[in-house]
């Protein structure tokens, strides 16, 4: 059995006897259910991540601000959701591009701002949807501030364990995807320091994404000699707490109750049946990280990087296989199981069904003259019908030989397929509703009429599917007014398996309206150079969005890495 380590997970924000899940009535910072903090208590526990705090500062106040405040006549503060040190963190409006935000504010002379800004700056540089994004870092009116995503559809961790343990699967999934994200930053030397369940969000596509990173440490002014190390711990914990609902350590924390004082940490697979042996081994070696492993136990885990290795080397384990409830039994009626008009069996006498004899037949003089009678209205019926067809065939045959031509029916102009007519198209943009561009100063080289001009994507790691890299990249084109589109043709400068596009109806050029509120015109997907998409039915629309979901690899040129990406040579619409 393993000791336990001391570079735990922080239990600052959620210890004592009030559970996080008893506070669930506001909204965090990235939109999932917590209320405001109003104590992080500086003491070290053995349970904290996050490295060390800083020697206590003397105290600072937090600027007095109220909703409806304005930050650079942009940003408009809603609802305070937290409260400390110093510090506060809001949910806020920003007016100018009418969506929600979060932000963090705190006095420029606060002993800590320099190390927010520099750390907000870090993070944003990093650009990886896998986290959080930081949007803003500012130094203004003796106020520093920064803004970052408000995610509303997603769920903090500390909330779906207080439902109980994850399935396996979904286990499986927060530490591949939080491991991988964090091996990322710290490649390009960024840390965390405060992975707990409050700063994973999973949103409603099932991605989990993480907040604060570098920020929320230097919020709280926690450091760490070895920031790999105490990150790998906090994920191994967070796996811990996700297979078993119980926290790995003696302290109860983010509403979950520690393990028993005195027992030491003992693997998941001990705690509660039925977990998979594979993620409770590897718990335990993210958690055993100061040397003492369990007998059964592989090396520790030391870094993100140990841990993405890993987990890459178990077999992958599947989502469940989704129920079906059995339809009931059919019920055959009496008349389909064939007993219809049948006397119920059972030690009843049988019944002799008398069988009715057949009319005799008509005999003498008047029979044979109704026989003689029916015999020649027929041969009369079947005459004239030949004397009808034959003089039709006639009359068609005369009509043939006096005009020289068939006669056939004409047919009208409305009832021939209209051919498609070329769409001009008068303008174009980006579109990027995350607010990262791809190349939009080329966008005007895919209908320049030229071949060898082109706009470019990113070059992206996962893939052919872009996401959860990038939802997608895309164009919007306008066509100077509404027009039928039916159809486009797509060239393409990179061949391969395989490139998804599809078309929808924009509200606008500039649109930032998510695509699942756009009307769909038509999808394809091809492994060549060049799509043809054609709609079922033509959609009236001035603004027409080119959106590709996935791009094959494609080798390294002058422009980008080798990865996952697309150009565009050439478009055009057709009406």
């Amino acid at each position: 059995m393993a000791e336990r380590s001391t570079a735990a997970v922080d239990v600052a924000d959620n210890s004592g006897d009030n559970p996080l899940t008893a506070k669930a009535d506001g909204a965090t910072t990235d939109g999932a259910a917590e209320s405001i903090d109003t104590a992080d208590t500086a003491e070290q526990g053995p349970g904290d991540t996050g490295g060390e705090r800083k020697p206590t500062e003397p105290s600072i106040a937090t600027p007095e601000l109220h909703s409806g405040h304005k930050l650079a006549r942009r940003y408009r503060l809603e609802e305070c959701v937290t409260r400390l040190d110093g510090f506060s963190s809001w949910r806020a409006v920003d007016e100018k591009l009418r969506r929600a935000v979060g932000v963090h504010l705190l006095p420029a002379d606060h002993p800590r701002a320099r190390s927010v800004l520099a750390a907000a700056r870090s993070s944003a540089l990093l650009g990886d949807p896998r986290f959080v994004q930081v949007l803003d870092a500012v130094e203004e009116n003796d106020l520093v501030y920064v803004v970052h995503e408000w995610l509303p559809d997603a769920t903090e961790l500390t909330a779906l364990l207080a439902l109980g343990p994850l399935e396996a699967h979904d286990a499986y999934q927060l530490v591949t995807q939080v491991s991988q994200a964090m091996a990322a930053a710290h490649r390009e030397g960024l840390a965390h320091l405060r992975l707990t369940p409050g700063a994973i969000l999973r949103t409603s596509s099932g991605q989990y994404r993480i907040r604060g990173l570098a920020v929320n440490a230097a919020l709280r002014g926690i450091t760490s000699d070895t920031p790999q190390r105490t990150d790998t711990e906090a994920i191994g914990a967070l796996l811990y707490a996700s297979l078993t609902q119980r926290w790995p350590y003696d302290s109860d924390a983010y509403g979950l109750h520690g393990l028993p004082k005195g027992v030491g940490l003992i693997a998941p697979d001990q705690v509660r049946a039925g977990v998979h042996r594979g993620l409770s081994e590897l718990a335990m070696r993210a958690l055993a990280n100061d040397g003492a492993t369990a007998s059964r136990q592989e090396p520790a885990c030391t870094t993100p990087d140990e841990l993405v290795k890993a987990v890459s080397a178990m077999p992958r384990i599947r989502p469940p296989e989704p129920t079906f409830t059995a339809p009931p039994e059919y019920q055959r009626t009496t008349y389909q199981q064939g007993t219809y008009g049948r006397p119920p069996a059972g030690p009843h006498p049988a019944v002799t069904q008398v069988v009715q004899a057949p009319p005799p037949a008509l005999q003498g003089r008047t029979g044979k003259a109704i026989k003689w009678a029916v015999s020649a209205l027929l041969i009369a019926a079947l005459g004239l019908g030949s004397w009808q067809l034959a003089d039709k065939l006639l009359g068609h045959d005369k009509g043939s030989g006096e005009s020289g031509t068939s006669q056939q029916p004409n047919k009208s102009d409305g009832d021939k397929p209209k051919a498609p007519v070329p769409l001009r198209i008068q303008g174009a943009e980006e579109y990027a509703p995350d607010g990262k561009l791809q190349n939009a100063k080329d966008v005007g080289n895919t209908y320049d009429g030229s071949t060898s001009t082109y706009w470019r994507s990113k070059s992206y790691r996962g893939g052919p599917k872009l996401a959860p890299y990038k939802e997608g990249v895309g164009i919007v084109y306008d066509l100077g007014s509404e027009k039928d589109v039916s159809g486009a043709s797509i060239a393409l400068r990179y061949g391969g398996d395989h490139t998804t596009l599809a078309l929808y109806a924009a509200d606008s050029m500039s649109s930032s309206a998510p695509v699942e509120s756009m009307k769909q015109i038509a999808t394809t997907t091809t492994s060549g150079t060049a799509a043809a998409l054609k709609a079922t039915k033509p959609v009236k629309t001035r603004y027409v969005l080119l959106w590709i979901t996935a791009a094959p690899y494609a080798p390294n040129d002058e422009f980008s890495d080798p990865g996952y990406k697309q150009a565009i040579t050439d478009v055009k619409f057709t009406g």
